[in-house]
């Protein structure tokens, strides 16, 4: 089974939209996008999300992680959980896929997941 791990701050904030105004809501309709976009059943989706976006509920096909702290360190937490499997990790922070590459996932943009990024 394969990981697909989203860096909620990032990939909200790749688009100017207006996501700072409400941030919660920003990471739900990334949470819902991500869920449209029909992950196979040998794929989970991990969307870390962190400060005014916390109390994002998951839903079906994509699983919503409130990191206690940094929304960075739990990505990389999850990426070390995850090595050995296939893992892709999407976000546009360097330093971030740097550390995230030490466990052997992969990292993609976040035009990956959400167009006109």
């Amino acid at each position: 089974m394969s990981v697909l791990i989203v860096d909620g701050a990032n990939v909200v904030g790749s688009v100017p939209d207006g996501w700072w105004r409400d941030r919660r809501g920003a990471a739900e309709r990334l949470r819902d996008l991500l869920a449209r976009r029909a992950p196979s059943a040998d794929e989970e989706v991990v969307l870390v999300v962190e400060g005014a976006a916390k109390g994002v509920e998951s839903v079906p096909g994509v699983r919503v992680d409130a990191a206690p702290g940094s929304g960075d360190d739990r990505i990389v937490e999850l990426a070390a959980a995850y090595a050995g499997r296939d893992c892709v990790v999407v976000t546009s922070d360097r330093e971030l896929r740097a550390r995230v590459r030490a466990y052997g996932a992969q990292c993609v943009g976040p035009r990956a997941v959400r167009p006109g990024s």
